[in-house]
């Protein structure tokens, strides 16, 4: 027996900090090990302005192997064409998503709201993104949410005939959210945070799309809280992961 959902339509991507084992520390300690052995513990607590300046000078050096002795885990959930570009990040990362196949899947479907620059202009490696007319916005709520519609309908109508769910899915669209769980550590963020999020401190320019950076800033809020000396010296050395 299916379930007879309305449609929903949204227009915001949701991360939640679920667990996590990530502080400035496990950076200190690690670096440190290689000078001080098993008393590196003992430093943590000495000296913070030096505590600040290694951590600049590891990712200014780029000695990253200190920024993986951390982990964060991450609800997200977003549109299934934004976890499609999420999963080329695999160093470093884990991930587990809702799967069609098990589940019926609940009808809440992408729109991008007026913040969302609908037209582009250029070429593939020089173009950009301006906002569209009045028109065009009505226009791709219009049509996203008609189709929408009919494409979640065809789906039930081939859940109700007694298709099964991993078959009946190939009729939803990818502007369907999907929620899943990403684990990372700070060096896997890093390296993410450089190529999804458009920064003016960046050392090297990124253009990513925007719903995928919209997650990539709400993941690196969470991040700047845990770490606040590590995300600093991130930002201070051209958000370049180490």
């Amino acid at each position: 027996m299916t379930t007879a959902a309305t449609p929903r339509f949204r227009s915001d991507m949701t991360v939640e900090l679920v667990k996590h084992s990530a502080s400035d520390t496990d950076v200190l300690f690690a670096a440190r090990v290689s000078t001080a052995g098993e008393r590196s513990l003992e430093e943590l607590d000495k000296d913070p302005e030096r505590s600040r300046g290694l951590i600049n000078y590891l990712l200014r050096d780029r000695h990253g192997s200190p920024f993986e002795h951390n982990s964060m885990t991450f609800l997200i959930s977003a549109p299934i064409f934004v976890f499609r570009e999420f999963h080329r990040h695999r160093v470093g990362w884990s991930y587990n998503e809702e799967s069609g196949r098990y589940r019926e899947l609940a009808p809440v479907f992408y729109v991008p709201d007026e913040q969302r620059p609908l037209v582009q202009r250029g070429r593939p490696g020089k173009y950009e993104f301006v906002a569209g007319s009045a028109e065009q916005q009505a226009l791709v709520g219009k049509v996203l949410e008609d189709s929408y519609r009919q494409s979640y309908a065809a789906y039930q109508q081939l859940l109700e005939s007694g298709v099964a769910r991993e078959v009946a899915r190939a009729a939803l669209p990818v502007g369907l959210y999907s929620t899943m769980y990403a684990t990372c550590n700070a060096r896997s963020l890093m390296h993410f945070l450089g190529l999804r999020t458009k920064d003016e401190r960046a050392r090297v320019p990124s253009f990513p799309q925007r719903e995928i950076e919209m997650v990539a800033e709400l993941m690196e809020a969470e991040w700047a809280r845990l770490m606040p000396l590590t995300h600093a010296a991130f930002n201070a050395n051209g958000r370049v992961a180490p």
